[in-house]
Protein backbone atom coordinates (compact mmCIF):
# COMPACT_ATOMS: atom_id res chain seq x y z
CA UNK A 1 0.00 0.00 0.00
CA UNK A 2 1.30 3.43 -0.94
CA UNK A 3 1.69 6.05 1.78
CA UNK A 4 -1.54 7.90 2.46
CA UNK A 5 -1.37 11.69 2.39
CA UNK A 6 -3.05 14.21 4.67
CA UNK A 7 -4.47 15.86 1.56
CA UNK A 8 -6.23 12.63 0.61
CA UNK A 9 -7.59 12.24 4.14
CA UNK A 10 -8.95 15.80 4.12
CA UNK A 11 -10.62 15.24 0.74
CA UNK A 12 -12.04 11.94 2.01
CA UNK A 13 -13.38 13.61 5.16
CA UNK A 14 -15.02 16.37 3.12
CA UNK A 15 -16.73 13.88 0.81
CA UNK A 16 -17.85 11.74 3.76
CA UNK A 17 -19.30 14.84 5.43
CA UNK A 18 -21.07 16.34 2.40
CA UNK A 19 -22.05 13.12 0.60
CA UNK A 20 -21.67 14.94 -2.72
CA UNK A 21 -18.61 15.39 -4.94
CA UNK A 22 -19.49 18.92 -6.00
CA UNK A 23 -20.12 20.25 -2.48
CA UNK A 24 -17.04 18.47 -1.13
CA UNK A 25 -14.89 19.96 -3.91
CA UNK A 26 -16.24 23.44 -3.14
CA UNK A 27 -15.45 22.96 0.55
CA UNK A 28 -11.88 21.97 -0.35
CA UNK A 29 -11.52 24.78 -2.94
CA UNK A 30 -10.57 22.37 -5.74
CA UNK A 31 -12.29 21.13 -8.88
CA UNK A 32 -14.60 18.15 -8.76
CA UNK A 33 -12.44 16.07 -11.17
CA UNK A 34 -9.36 16.72 -9.01
CA UNK A 35 -11.24 15.55 -5.92
CA UNK A 36 -12.46 12.44 -7.73
CA UNK A 37 -8.90 11.56 -8.77
CA UNK A 38 -7.61 11.88 -5.20
CA UNK A 39 -10.43 9.73 -3.81
CA UNK A 40 -9.84 7.08 -6.48
CA UNK A 41 -6.10 7.01 -5.71
CA UNK A 42 -6.88 6.66 -2.00
CA UNK A 43 -9.20 3.72 -2.67
CA UNK A 44 -6.60 2.09 -4.92
CA UNK A 45 -3.96 2.50 -2.23
CA UNK A 46 -6.25 0.85 0.32
CA UNK A 47 -7.36 -1.83 -2.10
CA UNK A 48 -11.06 -1.44 -1.29
CA UNK A 49 -13.87 1.04 -2.02
CA UNK A 50 -14.62 3.72 0.53
CA UNK A 51 -17.83 5.00 -1.11
CA UNK A 52 -20.88 3.60 -2.84
CA UNK A 53 -21.58 5.82 -5.84
CA UNK A 54 -24.94 6.35 -7.53
CA UNK A 55 -26.21 9.13 -9.82
CA UNK A 56 -27.85 10.90 -6.85
CA UNK A 57 -25.93 9.82 -3.76
CA UNK A 58 -22.49 9.07 -2.41
CA UNK A 59 -22.50 6.83 0.65
CA UNK A 60 -19.74 5.37 2.77
CA UNK A 61 -19.18 1.62 2.49
CA UNK A 62 -18.96 -0.43 5.68
CA UNK A 63 -15.17 -0.15 5.53
CA UNK A 64 -15.53 3.55 4.73
CA UNK A 65 -17.50 4.08 7.95
CA UNK A 66 -14.69 2.51 10.00
CA UNK A 67 -12.03 4.38 8.03
CA UNK A 68 -13.85 7.70 8.56
CA UNK A 69 -13.57 7.48 12.34
CA UNK A 70 -9.82 6.86 12.20
CA UNK A 71 -9.32 9.57 9.56
CA UNK A 72 -11.10 12.19 11.71
CA UNK A 73 -8.93 11.28 14.69
CA UNK A 74 -5.77 11.66 12.62
CA UNK A 75 -6.84 14.99 11.12
CA UNK A 76 -7.89 16.33 14.52
CA UNK A 77 -4.51 15.37 15.97
CA UNK A 78 -2.71 17.10 13.10
CA UNK A 79 -4.83 20.22 13.60
CA UNK A 80 -4.02 20.20 17.30
CA UNK A 81 -0.29 20.11 16.52
CA UNK A 82 -0.76 23.36 14.64
CA UNK A 83 -2.84 24.74 17.50
CA UNK A 84 -0.04 23.87 19.94
CA UNK A 85 2.34 25.97 17.88
CA UNK A 86 -0.15 28.84 17.81
CA UNK A 87 -0.68 28.53 21.57
CA UNK A 88 3.06 28.78 22.15
CA UNK A 89 3.00 32.30 20.71
CA UNK A 90 0.75 33.40 23.57
CA UNK A 91 -1.95 35.11 21.49
CA UNK A 92 -4.53 34.28 18.85
CA UNK A 93 -3.43 34.47 15.24
CA UNK A 94 -4.06 32.64 11.97
CA UNK A 95 -7.32 30.81 11.23
CA UNK A 96 -10.08 30.89 13.82
CA UNK A 97 -13.24 28.90 13.04
CA UNK A 98 -16.24 30.14 15.02
CA UNK A 99 -19.61 28.41 15.04
CA UNK A 100 -22.70 30.47 15.91
CA UNK A 101 -26.36 29.51 16.23
CA UNK A 102 -28.82 31.31 13.88
CA UNK A 103 -30.62 33.20 16.67
CA UNK A 104 -27.33 34.87 17.63
CA UNK A 105 -25.31 35.15 14.42
CA UNK A 106 -27.06 38.05 12.58
CA UNK A 107 -27.19 40.24 15.68
CA UNK A 108 -23.83 39.57 17.35
CA UNK A 109 -21.47 39.01 14.42
CA UNK A 110 -21.26 42.58 13.04
CA UNK A 111 -19.94 43.89 16.37
CA UNK A 112 -17.88 40.76 17.07
CA UNK A 113 -16.05 40.82 13.74
CA UNK A 114 -15.31 44.52 14.18
CA UNK A 115 -13.95 43.99 17.70
CA UNK A 116 -11.87 41.00 16.59
CA UNK A 117 -10.36 43.04 13.77
CA UNK A 118 -9.38 45.72 16.27
CA UNK A 119 -7.94 43.38 18.90
CA UNK A 120 -6.45 40.69 16.64
CA UNK A 121 -5.93 41.98 13.09
CA UNK A 122 -3.78 38.93 12.34
CA UNK A 123 -6.75 36.57 12.75
CA UNK A 124 -8.35 34.89 9.72
CA UNK A 125 -11.91 34.42 11.00
CA UNK A 126 -14.18 31.77 9.47
CA UNK A 127 -17.85 31.71 10.50
CA UNK A 128 -20.13 28.66 10.53
CA UNK A 129 -23.82 29.29 11.24
CA UNK A 130 -26.01 26.30 12.12
CA UNK A 131 -28.02 24.78 14.96
CA UNK A 132 -26.49 23.64 18.24
CA UNK A 133 -26.47 19.84 17.64
CA UNK A 134 -24.49 20.30 14.41
CA UNK A 135 -22.08 22.69 16.05
CA UNK A 136 -21.43 20.14 18.79
CA UNK A 137 -20.71 17.46 16.17
CA UNK A 138 -18.39 19.80 14.29
CA UNK A 139 -16.56 20.75 17.49
CA UNK A 140 -16.10 17.08 18.27
CA UNK A 141 -14.71 16.42 14.78
CA UNK A 142 -12.40 19.44 14.90
CA UNK A 143 -14.18 21.22 12.05
CA UNK A 144 -14.58 24.37 14.17
CA UNK A 145 -12.58 25.75 17.10
CA UNK A 146 -15.27 27.36 19.27
CA UNK A 147 -19.02 27.86 19.19
CA UNK A 148 -21.31 30.58 20.54
CA UNK A 149 -24.55 28.96 21.70
CA UNK A 150 -27.26 29.07 24.34
CA UNK A 151 -26.18 27.25 27.50
CA UNK A 152 -26.22 24.74 29.01
CA UNK A 153 -24.95 22.16 26.53
CA UNK A 154 -23.65 19.72 29.17
CA UNK A 155 -21.11 17.70 27.19
CA UNK A 156 -18.36 16.36 29.50
CA UNK A 157 -15.60 16.82 26.89
CA UNK A 158 -16.37 20.52 26.40
CA UNK A 159 -15.58 23.69 28.30
CA UNK A 160 -18.64 25.95 28.75
CA UNK A 161 -18.17 29.63 29.61
CA UNK A 162 -21.29 31.76 30.28
CA UNK A 163 -20.93 35.19 28.65
CA UNK A 164 -24.16 37.11 29.28
CA UNK A 165 -27.87 36.67 29.89
CA UNK A 166 -30.55 38.22 27.74
CA UNK A 167 -34.33 38.40 27.92
CA UNK A 168 -36.87 37.18 25.41
CA UNK A 169 -39.47 39.72 24.28
CA UNK A 170 -42.88 39.48 22.70
CA UNK A 171 -43.49 40.61 19.11
CA UNK A 172 -47.06 41.46 18.07
CA UNK A 173 -48.66 43.30 15.17
CA UNK A 174 -48.45 47.06 15.65
CA UNK A 175 -52.24 47.25 15.90
CA UNK A 176 -51.98 45.45 19.26
CA UNK A 177 -49.53 47.95 20.79
CA UNK A 178 -52.09 49.27 23.29
CA UNK A 179 -53.26 45.85 24.44
CA UNK A 180 -51.97 44.35 27.74
CA UNK A 181 -48.99 42.03 27.43
CA UNK A 182 -50.37 38.47 27.63
CA UNK A 183 -49.25 36.05 30.32
CA UNK A 184 -47.57 32.73 29.44
CA UNK A 185 -50.94 31.01 30.00
CA UNK A 186 -52.62 33.42 27.59
CA UNK A 187 -49.90 32.84 24.99
CA UNK A 188 -50.79 29.15 24.87
CA UNK A 189 -54.20 30.10 23.48
CA UNK A 190 -52.72 32.44 20.85
CA UNK A 191 -51.22 31.67 17.46
CA UNK A 192 -47.61 31.49 18.58
CA UNK A 193 -45.06 31.38 15.77
CA UNK A 194 -41.86 29.49 16.54
CA UNK A 195 -38.66 28.38 14.86
CA UNK A 196 -38.67 24.93 13.30
CA UNK A 197 -37.44 21.82 15.12
CA UNK A 198 -33.74 21.78 15.97
CA UNK A 199 -33.46 25.36 17.24
CA UNK A 200 -32.83 25.65 20.98
CA UNK A 201 -34.67 29.00 21.02
CA UNK A 202 -37.82 27.13 20.01
CA UNK A 203 -37.48 24.85 23.03
CA UNK A 204 -36.90 27.82 25.34
CA UNK A 205 -40.03 29.58 24.06
CA UNK A 206 -42.11 26.42 24.42
CA UNK A 207 -40.82 25.96 27.95
CA UNK A 208 -41.77 29.52 28.93
CA UNK A 209 -45.28 29.04 27.60
CA UNK A 210 -45.48 25.53 29.08
CA UNK A 211 -46.39 24.08 25.70
CA UNK A 212 -45.68 20.41 25.02
CA UNK A 213 -43.43 19.91 21.98
CA UNK A 214 -45.64 17.07 20.80
CA UNK A 215 -48.57 19.44 20.13
CA UNK A 216 -49.13 19.65 16.33
CA UNK A 217 -48.06 23.05 15.06
CA UNK A 218 -48.50 22.83 11.29
CA UNK A 219 -48.01 26.13 9.50
CA UNK A 220 -46.69 27.93 12.59
CA UNK A 221 -42.95 27.29 12.25
CA UNK A 222 -40.32 29.38 10.48
CA UNK A 223 -36.68 28.89 9.56
CA UNK A 224 -35.43 32.22 10.96
CA UNK A 225 -36.42 34.97 13.37
CA UNK A 226 -36.71 37.36 10.42
CA UNK A 227 -39.31 35.09 8.83
CA UNK A 228 -41.29 34.89 12.06
CA UNK A 229 -41.33 38.68 12.48
CA UNK A 230 -42.47 39.16 8.89
CA UNK A 231 -45.29 36.68 9.53
CA UNK A 232 -46.30 38.66 12.62
CA UNK A 233 -46.22 41.85 10.54
CA UNK A 234 -48.59 40.17 8.11
CA UNK A 235 -51.05 39.55 10.96
CA UNK A 236 -50.56 35.79 11.19
CA UNK A 237 -49.73 35.54 14.90
CA UNK A 238 -47.25 36.53 17.63
CA UNK A 239 -43.70 35.38 18.38
CA UNK A 240 -40.78 35.69 20.78
CA UNK A 241 -37.33 37.00 19.88
CA UNK A 242 -34.15 37.51 21.93
CA UNK A 243 -33.35 40.98 23.18
CA UNK A 244 -30.31 41.33 20.89
CA UNK A 245 -32.59 40.97 17.85
CA UNK A 246 -34.76 44.00 18.70
CA UNK A 247 -32.69 46.67 16.85
CA UNK A 248 -32.85 44.64 13.63
CA UNK A 249 -36.18 42.82 13.71
CA UNK A 250 -38.17 45.47 15.58
CA UNK A 251 -37.89 47.79 12.57
CA UNK A 252 -38.20 45.16 9.86
CA UNK A 253 -42.02 44.90 9.85
CA UNK A 254 -45.14 46.68 11.22
CA UNK A 255 -44.78 45.16 14.70
CA UNK A 256 -44.49 46.25 18.33
CA UNK A 257 -42.05 44.78 20.84
CA UNK A 258 -43.05 44.34 24.49
CA UNK A 259 -41.38 42.99 27.61
CA UNK A 260 -43.19 40.51 29.81
CA UNK A 261 -44.29 41.54 33.28
CA UNK A 262 -42.98 39.61 36.26
CA UNK A 263 -40.18 37.14 35.64
CA UNK A 264 -39.02 37.53 32.06
CA UNK A 265 -38.03 34.51 29.98
CA UNK A 266 -34.31 34.57 29.27
CA UNK A 267 -31.37 32.60 27.94
CA UNK A 268 -27.68 32.40 28.76
CA UNK A 269 -25.35 32.96 25.82
CA UNK A 270 -21.98 31.27 26.16
CA UNK A 271 -18.98 29.90 24.33
CA UNK A 272 -17.90 26.26 24.16
CA UNK A 273 -14.77 24.44 22.98
CA UNK A 274 -13.01 21.10 23.37
CA UNK A 275 -11.18 20.76 26.67
CA UNK A 276 -8.25 19.23 24.76
CA UNK A 277 -7.80 22.24 22.48
CA UNK A 278 -4.32 23.72 23.10
CA UNK A 279 -5.70 27.21 22.51
CA UNK A 280 -7.98 27.04 25.57
CA UNK A 281 -6.10 29.81 27.40
CA UNK A 282 -6.34 32.13 24.38
CA UNK A 283 -10.08 31.46 24.19
CA UNK A 284 -10.50 33.16 27.56
CA UNK A 285 -9.50 36.44 25.90
CA UNK A 286 -11.91 35.68 23.06
CA UNK A 287 -14.71 35.33 25.63
CA UNK A 288 -14.06 38.88 26.79
CA UNK A 289 -14.42 40.17 23.23
CA UNK A 290 -17.71 38.28 22.75
CA UNK A 291 -19.04 39.70 26.04
CA UNK A 292 -18.19 43.20 24.87
CA UNK A 293 -19.89 42.57 21.53
CA UNK A 294 -23.03 41.31 23.27
CA UNK A 295 -23.55 44.47 25.29
CA UNK A 296 -26.70 46.26 24.15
Amino acid sequence: MKNLTLKQLRYFEALARHGHFGRAADACSISQPALSVQIKELEESLGTPLFERSPRHVRLTSFGESFAGRARTILQSVDELGEMARAARGRLYGRLRIGVIPTIAPYLLPKLISHLDEAHPELDVHIRETVTPRLIDELSDGQIDVAIVALPVSEPWMTEVPLFDESMVLVRHESQAELPVPSPDALRAMRLLLLEEGHCFRDQALSFCNIQTAVPREGLDGSSLSTLVQMVGAGIGVTLIPEMAIPVEGRAAPVCVDRFTGKEPSRTVGMIWRKTNPLAHQFDALCDIVRKSGQL
